[in-house]
């Protein structure tokens, strides 16, 4: 069942649930992009193939607010504004422990390994290795670990959870990457803001994660940010 946050002719947000791909993968899994294309098929009783363009990713074990294109003059628009960084991505997060700076700008370059599927922090001159670059403010700290907000500013594979790790503070439950805690991803894609590829007009679309797991520890620092 695909959840609509907003739909017009151009556009489709919705909110991906953690663990589903975004796209097709070797798993066979239900991915996202097919969702969105089986719900406007059924939807609009069309015949044949749907078109859908995919303007941006989130990781399988992330969940939140995602965008897609339902013609491909808007997948063009918004793609270069993703390219552009007119498109605002805002995740929230749980660490362990407490960030040492409360806030600043991480700088990195990742290089992610194909066959462990694991991104890891590497030095510039390493061949393959792509430019990361991320905003993060500490929210709010308990019981050993830290709420984050994260403005994405490049959109690298796991590169939330790579550049995190390799500061010192493991997302919660993230056991590929260090922490001791294994669970749903404490890592939430909850703020999209964006200019309609058509109208132009400035649009926000925020949802929070479920207050269960370690989410819920924070319930009044979230309850804060609405």
């Amino acid at each position: 069942m695909l959840n609509v946050i907003y739909e017009d002719n151009h556009i489709l947000v919705v909110i991906k649930p953690q663990n589903v791909p975004t796209q097709e993968d070797s798993s066979g899994d239900k991915d996202m992009l097919t969702l969105v294309k089986e719900y406007i098929k059924e939807k609009y009783d069309k015949p044949g193939n749907v078109y859908v363009g995919l303007v941006h990713r989130l990781d399988r074990p992330t969940g939140g607010v995602m965008v897609f294109a339902k013609t491909s003059k808007a997948a063009a628009r918004l793609t270069e504004a993703i390219k552009s960084n007119e498109i605002t991505k805002t995740y929230l997060t749980i660490v362990n422990g407490v960030p040492k700076v409360k806030k600043q700008k991480l700088v990195n370059y990742l290089k992610k390994n194909e066959k462990t599927n694991i991104v890891s922090v590497v030095g510039p001159a390493v061949s393959g290795a792509k430019y990361a670059e991320l905003n993060y403010e500490t929210l709010s700290s308990l019981n050993g670990t830290s709420l984050l907000s994260v403005n994405l500013i490049t959109g690298r594979s796991h590169q939330i959870r790579a550049q995190l790790s390799h500061m010192g503070n493991h997302i919660y439950n993230d056991f590929k990457y260090g922490s001791k805690t294994k669970g749903n991803l404490m890592l939430w894609a909850y703020k999209l803001v964006l200019l309609h590829p058509t109208t132009k007009q400035k649009m926000t679309f925020t949802v929070f994660p479920e207050l269960v797991g370690a989410w819920k520890t924070y319930e009044n620092t979230l309850a804060n940010l609405k």
